[in-house]
């Protein structure tokens, strides 16, 4: 393999595995927000409009880090500074 052929495969690897990280840890921060909200709810379900909605914004902003990441992963391997 070349030298340019194995910069391009670490890579792509490591993209893969930064999308796959911020997925797994937006998974898991996404039940950790909706677990609380539903906890918020079954206390207090006179504000549960108001806990649903501040919900949705949570997560919304907590979906948007995996987004992120895989686009400047990408944006990376595309954009590689080490390939000659």
């Amino acid at each position: 393999m070349t030298e340019n052929a194995i910069i391009v495969t670490v890579s792509v690897f490591a993209a893969a595995f930064i999308a796959v990280g911020a997925s797994l840890a937006a998974t898991k921060n996404d039940a950790a927000v909706a677990m609380k909200a539903l906890e918020c709810m079954a206390r207090q379900p006179e504000a549960a409009a108001t806990f649903q909605v501040n919900m949705l914004i949570a997560i919304g902003l907590v979906e948007s880090i995996p987004i992120i990441s895989a686009v400047i992963a990408i944006v990376l391997v595309f954009a590689n500074p080490f390939i000659k």
